[in-house]
């Protein structure tokens, strides 16, 4: 297929036929290259790992489910390594371009399926969240994009990252599709209280600048019409933050012992950004592990505060600003990155559902705003995001 945008993994052909019949026919979709096709192998965005594992004897279940159900998956998609980016530059196979902000990053680490969405080259795309990896790219891109509630979406045949985090995510580019695709692989669906009361963040939306603030504003505005009653609170007693260190020691943890024996066994050719991950990573200590997680046993307990009424939802940036430009400074981007992690550790600490809708640009440039919803209420905030895309 052509592939303007290097959305695509040029050294595989994974392709999969939907069923003639089904609630996504003729529909087409892309998966992010760290999903397995039987007797294809799964790539995960470095060509080490590709030459040192074999073709899959599987289909990953969210894959197959797709297909069962109609959507023809016409290739694999551009990743971050291993998933441990969050800007989606990859030095072995080149950065997708984003067709929502041309010369700025597509966001990762699930980029080439932002990409391949926003460009039209497919109707919706798969990708994996773990520190922000649905959320950042929808934003940047202009889409809508779910980090469903951990454990919703089965992870059979997926790469695993963090496994107390990771989570399945994708992208569409109007919320009717998002929904489709929502109807199908969001399985066990819990019936819970339609919410009333908006809360925004006001520690969250005090990371972003003042222009940024000022461009999410009316989209606050519009958001806020699907609710009985809108109020201001802080989430955190001490920092976002904080929050966000937590996540990433553990997440850390988690990641090392993933990928340890890998590393070790290949030492394998990564850029410089990963590797620092995966080098600050192998330093954490059991003390560090000890201590974030209790951190993360009182986040849970704050956040059980303040969806304590059954009916509440939280809304945030989904990040603190639109996509950054190509080759910025790793250093710049470091920082950058743990900006946004404030953001996105929220959800990823407690295990609760978040998606990006695509409602507010900054020069030109689009930025997403997020609904948080409560365990299981992903179907909810699917909801939510036609209700609202309605009133835009």
């Amino acid at each position: 297929m052509s592939d303007p945008l290097n959305a695509f993994c040029a050294d595989s052909d994974a392709y999969l036929p939907g069923a003639a019949d089904g609630p996504l026919a003729g529909l087409t979709f892309a998966a992010k290259d760290i999903f397995d096709v039987a007797g294809h192998v799964t790539g995960c965005g470095n060509p080490h790992w590709k030459a040192t594992h074999g073709t899959a004897d599987a289909t990953a279940w969210v894959v197959q489910t797709l297909v069962d159900s109609g959507a023809t998956m016409t290739g694999k998609t551009i990743t971050d390594e291993l998933t441990r980016g969050i800007f989606g530059e990859n030095m072995h196979y080149g950065t997708p371009r984003n067709p929502r902000a041309p010369g700025r990053v597509p966001g990762g680490s699930s980029s080439g399926s932002a990409s391949a969405v926003a460009g039209k080259l497919v109707n919706f795309a798969l990708g994996s969240d773990t520190g922000g990896s649905v959320r950042v790219p929808a934003s940047f891109c202009g889409l809508y994009g779910l980090r469903p509630t951990h454990g919703r979406i089965p992870l059979d045949g997926m790469l695993l990252q963090a496994p107390s985090f990771d989570t399945i995510g994708w992208f569409a580019r109007d919320a009717e599709t998002f929904a489709r695709v929502g109807a199908v692989i969001l399985p066990s669906a819990t019936e819970t209280a339609r919410p009333r009361r908006l809360v925004i963040a006001e520690d969250a939306f005090g990371l972003v600048e003042a222009p940024v603030r000022a461009a999410l504003e009316s989209a606050i505005d519009t958001v806020a019409v699907a609710f009985d009653s809108r109020v201001a609170e802080r989430l955190s007693p001490t920092s976002l933050e904080e929050w966000s260190g937590h996540q990433q020691i553990l997440q850390s943890r988690e990641a090392w012992l993933s990928a340890r024996d890998w590393l070790d066994a290949v030492n394998p050719a990564m850029s410089f950004e990963v590797s620092d991950r995966y080098v600050t990573a192998r330093a954490v200590t059991d003390e560090q592990v000890a201590n974030s997680q209790a951190g993360r046993d009182s986040i849970i307990t704050r956040m059980n505060e303040v969806f304590q009424d059954g009916e509440t939802v939280v809304c945030l940036p989904t990040t603190v600003g639109p996509a950054p430009p190509l080759g910025q400074a790793v250093s710049d981007r470091h920082t950058l990155r743990l900006r946004n992690s404030a953001l996105t550790s929220i959800a990823g600490n407690t295990g609760r559902p978040q998606i990006s809708l695509p409602l507010a640009e900054v020069d030109g440039l689009p930025i997403g705003i997020s609904l948080l919803g409560d365990y299981n209420a992903d179907e909810q905030l699917i909801a939510l995001a036609n209700e609202v895309t309605k009133l835009v």
